[in-house]
């Protein structure tokens, strides 16, 4: 059975991809594109080891979800056994959405890719930062429609920031922001 490397799970976010998804990200990252909004999951030390057929097991428990974000880290760099879990998820009705440090040119063929929906590609580029289109951080990273299942309307979904505080007080953030949504965020705060 293989062993996935996973950094962090949330089982239903609105801020990680089209409608109500489950967010995975990985935990090691062959890429790790300088200003990465996620440092922590560049090593392979760290995280926790789940199996892929319990994680297909936890998503399915998951209700009112529509699919399932690949993240990392580099999904990529575990692609055979996301790959047969994003084939296990997609078989039983959720979608896919992967994000890749690496260009889709150079994605050697895989199982991971075959099953994924809606491919976002590209490294990180601090240089080049993305104020309008959702979930992606600098604007050479691009979108791959490689099923029908969505379309360019996904452009029109506005970017979120999603806080929760677990009952043992963690506070964890996900999504993201630009300057000027913080900022206001940090302005209502000091009001």
């Amino acid at each position: 059975m293989e062993l996935l490397n996973l950094h962090r799970i949330v089982d239903v976010t609105l801020a990680e991809g089209p409608g109500a998804r489950c967010a995975v990200w990985t935990q090691g990252c062959s890429v790790r594109c300088p200003g990465c909004f996620n440092p922590q999951t560049w090593t392979t030390r760290g995280g926790f080891s789940l199996s892929w057929p319990d994680l297909v097991s936890r998503v399915s428990g998951i209700e009112g979800i529509e699919g399932v974000t690949l993240l990392g880290g580099e999904p990529f760099d575990q692609a055979e056994p996301l790959g047969r879990f994003a084939a296990a998820v997609r078989s039983a009705g959720l979608s896919v959405m992967t994000f890749t440090g690496h260009v889709r040119e150079d994605l050697p063929p895989s199982l991971l890719l075959d099953s994924t929906d809606l491919l976002v590609d590209g490294p990180f580029l601090v240089d080049r930062p993305e104020p309008s289109r959702p979930w992606v951080g600098s604007a050479n990273q691009r979108f791959h429609f490689l099923t029908d299942r969505y379309d360019a309307s996904i452009f029109t979904t506005p970017n979120r920031l999603e806080l929760t505080v677990a009952p043992d007080g963690a506070i964890e953030l996900n999504g993201f922001a630009t300057t000027e949504v913080l900022e206001a965020l940090l302005e209502g705060e000091r009001r």
